[in-house]
């Protein structure tokens, strides 16, 4: 958050009508499995959605698209990992007009990870309309480069709160044009202090514009938002947490001092594919990664003394699966939201309650089965009896000394990841990796993982056993008719 804010912009959202005093809580034939296609969607979006396996709505989308894409603001609460992209992207995507080039939709989230993760996903589904230029301003990156991007025009944007309100301040971003306001994640935008950042960019929106603002909860900071902001909206209402039956708890008592060796023996004895270790402490961080690289583990850190570039690699090693655990502080984690987590390990068991929730709220998402497990002090007792309390569960205890490790040796990721210096400034594009890989360099594409373009590299993951092969023909090779310069990534 800014502490000293630039000068209010002279535009004025004007004064909103109050909230709804009721919240809608849709029946259930609303919120069942429904096709796409009973939205009035153009046939090439349909077709599209389908393309990318978007066959069926979620609850949320179910619930909030025919109201957003009727015009209407909406407040939508449902929990993290509820398919939320697809349903702001779709309304926005429809209202814009892709002969202008001034920007028409814009979308606030709590974090650069997120913002990142909200641009590739309406790239995605803005796949039916040609041109359509969505650009990411957050910070950790120069911002004038950010300016000239935005001097050359685009139909979206998707920032983070204090960077918009710079290009804001500056001049750079305008948004005269626009057509519709996302709140992404507000309730986590406001713990992170946000609230003042957000006032400033909402005041330099038209008035006449439709807000969509969805959150995992809805506090009384939201309730202001919705007040300040919006008008007359649309209120929806999900269920905030995750199924219990689709997250499975276990609490281990440990010694203190074997709390760190704990960790390999749960990763070896339940062999997730992906883990996320949770720590409360940066030292306790650095202290697991040079346990668990002792133990042979692959195993990345994230932190808040990593600059951006390393950020971003670490993120796409974990995501594509060429990392087997990632270990991460409660802040370094805001804004993650990482597709089939199959386990969370709290190191440390965390005083808060709600970040308990957060935390195991990783995995388990988008109707996946996930273990949440916990490695408790005896001193940390009392923590894990009033999480127990707050969200109305009996802990399952296990012994640690119990467990059995069918095989001793460590956990392997499947994947490795070459990094491609150039992105979406050459004008490269996942096909011409993939092209590449299955073409000349003859691999077949059920070898290829994940591909990520930014603005600089490209990433993209194979499979373990050629992924020697594969940097030797990419560097020897071509994409797009050029050679270029291709380094391995693995610790």
């Amino acid at each position: 958050m800014n502490s000293t804010l630039p000068p209010a912009p002279d535009a004025d959202s004007g004064p909103a009508a109050p909230a709804a005093a009721a919240t809608f809580v849709p029946p259930p034939e609303a919120v069942v499995a429904a096709p796409f296609d009973q939205l009035a969607l153009p046939a090439p979006v349909l077709a599209n959605l389908t393309r990318l396996g978007y066959h069926l709505m979620t609850p949320i989308q179910a619930a909030s698209l025919p109201v957003a894409l009727a015009g209407h603001d909406l407040i939508a609460q449902a929990k993290t990992g509820s398919g939320k992209t697809a349903a702001f992207a779709l309304p926005l995507l429809q209202r814009l007009d892709a002969r202008s080039f001034a920007v028409q939709a814009l979308v606030m989230c709590p974090t650069r990870e997120l913002a990142e993760q909200v641009t590739q996903e309406i790239r995605r589904i803005a796949r039916a309309e040609d041109n359509i230029k969505i650009l990411t301003l957050c910070g950790g990156t120069p911002i004038r480069p950010q300016a000239d991007s935005l001097a050359h025009g685009a139909h979206v944007v998707v920032g983070t709160p204090g960077r918009l309100m710079d290009h804001i301040s500056r001049g750079s971003l305008k948004l005269d044009s626009l057509a519709t306001l996302v709140l992404d994640e507000a309730d986590r935008m406001l713990d992170m202090g946000f609230f003042d950042d957000i006032a400033y960019v909402a005041k330099a929106c038209p008035r006449n514009r439709q807000t969509l603002l969805f959150s995992a909860t809805y506090p009384e900071g939201v309730v202001r938002l919705a007040r300040q902001f919006m008008r007359q909206p649309q209120e929806i209402a999900l269920a905030g947490q995750h199924e219990a039956d689709k997250i499975r708890q276990r609490f281990y008592e440990v010694a203190a001092d074997q709390r760190l060796q704990a960790v390999g023996l749960l990763l070896r004895h339940s062999r997730p594919e992906s883990t996320l270790a949770f720590c409360n402490t940066k030292q306790q961080c650095r202290d697991l990664i040079d346990v668990l690289h002792a133990e042979g583990f692959h195993v990345l850190a994230l932190h808040g003394e990593l600059d951006q570039r390393d950020r971003d690699q670490v993120m796409v090693q974990f995501a594509n699966r060429s990392c087997s655990v990632l270990v991460a502080t409660d802040v370094a984690a805001r804004g993650l939201d990482i597709a089939k987590l199959e386990a969370v390990i709290n190191v440390d068991v965390t005083p808060d309650p709600e970040v308990h929730v957060h935390r195991i709220g990783r995995t388990g998402r988008a109707d996946e089965n996930g273990w949440a497990l916990s490695l408790v002090a005896p001193y940390e007792k009392k923590r894990v009896t009033n999480i127990a309390q707050t969200n109305g569960f009996e802990p399952v205890w296990e012994s640690i000394a119990e467990l059995q490790a069918e095989v001793q040796a460590p956990l392997v990721p499947p994947m490795v990841t070459l990094q491609i210096l150039g992105g979406r400034k050459e004008k490269i594009r996942p096909g011409d990796v993939l092209g590449a890989l299955t073409g000349e360099a003859g691999f077949n594409a059920s070898q290829i993982g994940k591909i990520n373009v930014n603005e600089q590299s490209t990433y993209v993951a194979v499979e373990r056993s050629i992924a020697r092969q594969a940097l030797k023909r990419l560097s020897e090779g071509k994409i797009k008719g050029k050679k270029v310069r291709v380094f391995l990534l693995d610790e």
